[in-house]
């Protein structure tokens, strides 16, 4: 059991119990945090980090809350959310310094104010730095860490800095799942800004018209299985339009699940089994999960893994 006047001592940020988690996703789904915390700066955020594991105490961290379903009952432990603490962006001898709690709507747009291009796809992911990096978001062809030279984590009570040889980057994966990200270094090139600011709009564009973003969501899904796209099966098995309670297979995109108001994530666990079930049953793919389950139980955790 945490004691809060213990706690108090050592982290300066914002504290508050059983906060409902609902309104720091990007789904709009999800139950209380027993904990919720905001660090104040990269400093807090590794003394509070240090604390909890010294004690033994489970703890999660988020951006945005994009690319996660939370479950109805919440999360036994700390969420730590790092948007308001550690969102600094800064040019330095030609690399680009991004904090993991930044947008990356203004990654891009810093990026491209300063005529540097490369991360300019990655306009309209709901999400930070530091879940893009963890996931290696990428649209479009392009991934974020293609133009990673460095980034710096918590590992083993110390801040780190590990290069992008050592990152253990692959599709929709880094080698920092047990790590705390809290920047990182891109190497960017020159560009004409009235050209990127004109593929930004283009590719922004393409993203509106192809995907249901005037209702909460999660991002993708599932993960492309190979040699073909998630929406592509989930569509060809007659799933578009799909509706359990309130959340909903997108009549837009295939490899969209929609919050068409108060949803809940058990409505969002059974059209995911839904999908899985039947794109097996008919086309034999397995459709791997790119949104990550928080709070559920292993059994549910298993029934959409297997």
């Amino acid at each position: 059991m945490i004691n809060l006047q213990e706690l108090k001592k050592i982290f300066r940020g914002f504290i508050s119990l059983n906060e409902p988690l609902a309104k720091y996703t990007s789904f709009k789904i999800g139950g209380p945090a027993d904990i919720y915390a905001e660090p104040f700066d990269k400093i807090d955020l590794t003394n509070l980090v240090q604390y909890l594991k010294d004690n033994n105490e489970p703890f999660m961290i988020i951006g945005r809350g994009s690319n996660m379903l939370i479950s109805d009952s919440g999360y036994r432990g700390v969420v730590i959310n790092l948007e308001s603490g550690l969102s600094k962006i800064s040019l330095e001898n030609n690399f680009v310094i991004a904090e993991s709690g930044l947008r990356i709507g203004m990654f891009v747009d810093f990026c491209i104010q300063n005529s540097l291009s490369g991360v300019e796809m990655l306009a309209g992911i709901p999400g930070t730095i530091g879940g893009a990096i963890m996931m290696n978001a990428g649209a479009y062809g392009g991934e974020i860490s293609d133009h990673i030279c460095e980034v710096e984590i918590f590992r083993n009570s110390k801040i780190q800095k590990i290069n992008k040889a050592n990152s253990g980057f692959i599709y929709r994966r880094s080698g920092f799942v047990n790590d705390i990200i809290l920047s990182g270094t891109f190497n960017l090139i020159k560009g004409s800004t009235g050209e990127l600011i004109k593929k930004r709009r283009e590719l922004l564009l393409k993203r509106n018209e192809s995907q249901p973003l005037n209702l909460p969501n999660s991002g993708s899904m599932f993960k492309n299985p190979e040699g073909t796209f998630a929406a592509k099966e989930v569509e060809s098995v007659g799933l578009k339009g799909k509706q359990f309670g309130n959340a909903q297979i997108s009549e837009k995109h295939g490899n969209f699940i929609v919050n068409k108001g108060n949803a809940k994530a058990s409505d969002v666990f059974e059209l995911i089994k839904i999908a899985r079930s039947d794109v097996f049953s008919k086309n034999k793919i397995k459709l791997e999960l790119e949104v990550k389950l928080v709070g559920f139980s292993k059994q549910e955790y298993e029934i959409v893994h297997n």
